[in-house]
């Protein structure tokens, strides 16, 4: 029986979301690859935006804009 490859760990890093609404959304997942470069958690906005944008497109119901980003403790 042949052995299998290892398969890559994928490590996430997660955020808390406040919108300009007052509107909360905790523990929003990014890969810890998107985060790791010269931009941090300002690349973290920038694909928390698209990923809203996209889920407003396909239910209807847009967004608010993002007011502040923190990284989840724990």
């Amino acid at each position: 029986m042949a052995r299998r490859k290892p398969t890559a760990r994928v490590e996430f890093v997660f955020f808390d979301i406040v919108y300009e609404d007052g509107a909360q959304s905790s523990n929003r997942k990014i890969a810890a690859s998107e985060v790791s470069g010269l931009d941090g958690d300002a690349a973290a906005e920038a694909f928390f935006m698209a990923q809203d944008e996209k889920i407003a497109e396909q239910s209807g119901r847009p967004r608010g804009p993002i007011k502040s980003i923190t990284r989840s403790k724990g």
